[in-house]
């Protein structure tokens, strides 16, 4: 691979300034040797985080929205705006250690059939998040619900198998969007991430849409960053009805004839 090979990096924020300062800190200046930007897509925050980015980290890109468009549609914004072979979109609230953005690029260039390459995410204590899963329907979001449970309830013998299948790299149907590394070519191949989804399943959309170009998904269980997850969480109490809508428009747009039983599902539930 050739080292001149250039990196954009994409970072939406929705009052982030807590976040955003180890976010950048192990990103400026340490992704050689990719020629990289990063840009930093705000989402109408109403705290200091433009201020925060523009004063301490003058060489970041500072795109202001003027409102809160959704994750998708920020994202795209910065890709947009830059130029680039390979493009990373990775959340405000994580934080990589010294090589792991360059293993992530170098995992996804070693193999041309691949379009986006997933890290290994990782908590605040060591523990692997579930930033990868097959396929999304209805027996697999079943199965995966009660192994997340189990995970979450330290079940000894699910979270050593939890922590053996994050060690193993290998192609998978989808990558979280927290740290996704895309060639550009296929990202524009496919029209970028699809709008229709506000927050949450644009990840695992763009997964899907390359698969139906027969272009793959990597999980680089080498890269390992630090995910400080929901921590943004408090911030939105919208937060729950956001994520089922866009779930329902992942179904209407790729399992339309599981859509009314999934709307019932959520309706009875009182999450919809």
């Amino acid at each position: 691979m050739a080292g001149r090979d250039t990196l954009a990096i994409i970072i939406v924020t929705f009052n982030s300034v807590d976040e955003i300062e180890p976010c950048l800190r192990g990103l400026v200046g340490s992704t050689d040797p990719f020629p990289t930007t990063i840009t930093v897509v705000d989402n109408g925050s109403t705290d200091e985080t433009v201020a925060h980015v523009r004063q301490q980290w003058p060489t970041v890109q500072v795109i202001e929205t003027g409102g809160n468009l959704g994750f998708a549609k920020a994202n795209n914004l910065g890709i947009r705006a830059t130029t680039s072979d390979y493009v990373l979109l990775i959340n405000p609230d994580t934080e990589a250690p010294p090589g792991a953005i360059q293993t992530l690029i170098r995992g996804l260039a070693a193999h041309p059939e691949a379009a986006i390459a997933g890290a290994r995410l990782l908590t605040q204590r060591g523990f692997p998040e579930l930033s990868w899963g097959p396929a999304i329907g209805p027996w697999n979001e079943i199965t995966q619900m009660l192994f997340t449970r189990l995970y979450h309830g330290k079940i000894r013998r699910v979270v050593r198998k939890m922590d053996k299948l994050s060690r193993q790299a290998r192609e998978v149907p989808w990558v979280s969007g927290a740290c996704m590394a895309i060639r550009r070519p296929d990202l524009e191949a496919v029209g970028l991430l699809d709008e229709r989804y506000f927050m949450y399943y644009e990840d695992v959309d763009l997964c899907v849409e390359m698969a139906k170009r027969d272009r793959h998904t990597l999980y680089v269980a080498s890269a390992e960053v630090l995910h400080h997850r929901g921590r943004s969480a408090p911030k939105n109490p919208r937060l729950e009805r956001m994520r089922q809508d866009s779930h329902l428009a992942y179904y209407q747009k790729h399992l339309p004839h599981w859509t009314p039983l999934l709307k019932a599902y959520l309706m009875l539930t009182g999450k919809l």
